[in-house]
């Protein structure tokens, strides 16, 4: 004990001199601190990974129904891939080429370290790497390129970090998904598809090196830049893989002596896609709460309802400037093409040059003109009761203050419904809204989802204070075509997450607006307007109902600020508008309707000769078709004469020549001596005979006759007078 005891008042004593007790206590610091930057270093990572960002950015797909590619969304273009999809022979190239060792250090090859920090200490400089794949994973998703050794101790950290929490097969898939391969390829699986048109799974051993190959400097090594030194640098990493024991010498020789198989980049940006897919990311917001930057980087799948030939046909005709005529060349369009059956978008063109991001006119409000006209005023009148051939006023009027005329300045005093739906008259539009009432029609707009703060009448004339979309008139003008019900036009059909999980569905809203009998009424008319009415421009065969619309430039007398065509056939539904995105005194358009008229004809005919379209519209069951018009005739040849025989031995009988048409019916009427009431004796329909038996053959009688139409509920022209007497 007392030995102990001296041992200890020994060192003590050497403890308080000053030689020995200040190195000592340096060097216990200089430990003590290494110590904890040891510890730092390999428990501090987590302050310098972040969690989120080991979430690859991912391409979001978008196909058609049938699975064909329509179009793709993206922050970086990277299509994820699991390990197990890689082949075997792909991932040895990787690890031959950058880090041999990978599946046996820690996250830092130390014989790589000392290697580079001898080169480092030589040029006093950081001038070598030594990074692992871990390394650089950690590198590129959490920090900069910088050379420093700040930035490689973080480097550290994070690698070490990743090796404790994440497996090496984790590991090597992110480095394999987040490696950029140059062209603006991130990922194997994308750049596979890039450079040679195949998937991952079918990529050779020779065409796997070559990949591996392109990272350490893409731009410099890339086949599409330069195919030697691709070439080279592929034998590069083959000879690596025979050092590192994955092929033998033989297989080496047999792979380095192979071509390249590279094939030239598939061209995917189709200028005519960008107004479909602006179309679907605003509808995956508003409805599904998808937000535009996260479809750029949430790798989704979404199948949308596009028609690639008709998105197609529809953006090369409207390149055509022979559609467009106005005072400056910056016209623009905005086209819809709606499945009729479905309520989906098969097409859909925001402008003629339109780019992801940019201004969708078909989603902008614009003045309908005469568009509107079925929507607000026909087709509510039609679900009313009134009948198609209703006879409306016909004349220029003054509603307090609110002046309408027809644009041809012609008047009939009163037309049919049918022929003012066909000649598009203003006149009347304005009187049957008069008379149906404007809450009434806003009731039916409402069921449409067209909610206007208008109250007054020139809601029958498109005069609106902030106008309708093509989207809002093309969802209308479906309900003619549908047996009056609406549909919400949607774009897409579902969408997936990145792990295949299917989140969200096609569920469009719908909405009974017009009773079936009033659509089918209202269709029929739209017909007409194609046939005989302002729908004639252009020319195209088959079934088309439609209504043009054309409103007049505030600046510019006598010119047009925006022209319309709605049209409806059997398979499709579509709205066109034209006009310039900014109307003043300089901008004006030379053409009104006709001009979408004839484009959308175009564009009809091309799909036709794609898709066969149909050639008829079909009755629904339980809906009565809607009979032709009656053209009454003007009678000037009306003949009398006596006859002998039957019951009575004298009779009178008038003959004139009927119409062709079996329903009119011809009213007769005798003159009466006080000329002021004619006498009323019958009517016959269809035929241009009448007899008449109470006649006595020593009076004198004068006849004429009155055709008239059923349908209209209204008399012709009064016919030459007969006078049937043995005198003459």
């Amino acid at each position: 004990m007392n030995k102990f005891n001296d041992l200890i008042d020994k060192n003590w004593v050497l403890l308080k001199r000053p030689w020995f007790k200040w190195p000592l206590l340096i060097l216990l610091t200089l430990i003590g601190f290494s110590i904890m930057v040891f510890l730092f270093i390999i428990f501090g990572g987590r302050l310098i990974v972040d969690e989120k960002k080991l979430v690859l950015p991912a391409t979001t797909l978008v196909v058609t129904e049938e699975g064909d590619y329509a179009g793709r969304l993206y922050q970086e273009n990277r299509h994820l891939i699991e390990l197990n999809e890689v082949p075997e022979h792909v991932q040895e190239a990787f690890i031959a080429v950058e880090d041999r060792r990978f599946y046996s250090h820690a996250g830092i090859d130390f014989k790589s370290v000392i290697r580079a920090l001898y080169q480092d200490l030589m040029a006093f400089d950081k001038v070598e790497g030594a990074s692992t794949i871990t390394q650089q994973l950690a590198k590129n998703l959490f920090l900069t390129n910088e050379k420093s050794w700040m930035r490689k101790t973080k480097e550290v950290m994070a690698s070490i970090y990743l090796e404790r929490h994440y497996t090496k097969n984790d590991i090597l898939e992110l480095y394999l998904n987040q490696v950029y391969f140059g062209h603006g390829v991130y990922g194997i699986r994308t750049a596979s598809d890039y450079y040679f048109n195949k998937s991952v799974e079918e990529l050779s051993v020779a065409e796997g090196a070559l990949l591996a190959g392109i990272i350490n400097a893409p731009n410099y090594y890339s086949p599409h830049i330069d195919q030697n030194r691709a070439y080279e640098r592929r034998n590069l990493v083959i000879s690596q893989m025979e050092q590192a024991g994955f092929i033998n010498p033989e297989q080496m020789l047999s792979i380095q002596g192979q071509t390249l198989t590279v094939v030239d980049p598939i061209d995917r940006n189709k200028p005519w896609i960008d107004d479909y897919l602006e179309l679907v990311i605003r509808e995956a917001e508003e409805l599904y709460n998808i937000s535009r930057s996260e479809l750029q980087r949430g790798g989704y799948r979404i199948t949308v309802y596009l028609d690639p030939i008709a998105q197609k046909v529809a953006y090369e005709q409207v390149q055509q400037d022979n559609f467009f005529h106005g005072s400056k060349d910056n016209i623009e369009a905005a086209f819809l093409l709606l499945d009729q059956e479905s309520g989906q978008l098969r097409a859909a063109l925001g402008g003629r040059d339109f780019s992801i991001g940019d201004h969708h006119r078909a989603l902008v409000e614009r003045q309908p003109g005469s568009v509107i006209k079925p929507l607000a005023v026909y087709g509510p009148a039609l679900s009313e009761g009134y009948s198609p051939y209703a006879m409306l006023e016909d004349t220029k009027r003054d509603y307090d203050g609110y002046q309408v005329r027809n644009a041809d300045e012609i008047y009939q005093g009163e037309v049919s419904m049918y022929d003012a739906v066909t000649v598009s008259k203003n006149t009347s539009a304005v009187w049957l809204l008069d008379e149906i009432g404007i809450e009434k029609s806003k009731s039916y707009l409402e069921k449409m989802q067209i909610t206007l703060s208008d109250d007054g009448l020139a809601i029958g004339l498109g005069g609106l204070k902030y106008g309708l979309t093509p989207l809002q008139i093309v969802e209308g003008y479906r309900t003619f075509a549908h047996q009056g019900e609406w549909i919400d036009a949607h774009t897409i059909a579902a969408i997936e997450d990145r792990n295949g999980q299917v989140i969200a569905k096609a569920n469009p809203s719908t909405n009974q607006v017009f009773t079936k009998q009033a659509a089918w009424y209202m269709l029929r008319m739209l017909e007409n307007v194609i046939d005989q009415g302002t729908g004639q421009a252009g020319s195209y065969s088959k079934a088309l109902a439609g209504k043009t619309g054309t409103t007049q430039h505030p600046q510019a007398p006598g010119k047009v600020k925006d022209s319309w065509f709605a049209g409806v056939t059997p398979d499709y539904v579509t709205a066109l508008w034209i006009g310039y995105d900014t109307s003043d005194a300089e901008h004006y358009l030379t053409v009104g309707s006709e001009a979408p008229t004839e484009l959308t004809k175009a564009i009809l005919v091309e799909i036709d000769r794609e898709q066969d379209l149909t050639s008829a519209f079909t009755l629904p069951t339980d809906v009565e078709e809607l009979p032709e018009p009656i053209e009454l005739p003007e009678i000037e040849n009306l003949d009398v004469s006596f006859k002998l025989g039957g019951w009575h031995l004298i009779r009178g009988e008038l003959t004139w020549t009927p119409a062709d048409d079996k329903r009119v019916i011809y009213h007769i009427y005798q003159v009466t001596e006080d000329g002021e009431t004619d006498q009323y004796l019958g009517q016959v329909e269809g035929k241009g005979q009448f007899s008449l038996t109470d006649i006595s053959i020593f009076d004198e009688s004068t006849f004429y006759i009155v055709p008239y139409n059923p349908l209209t509920d209204r008399m012709g022209t009064r016919s030459n007078t007969v006078t049937l007497s043995l005198l003459n």
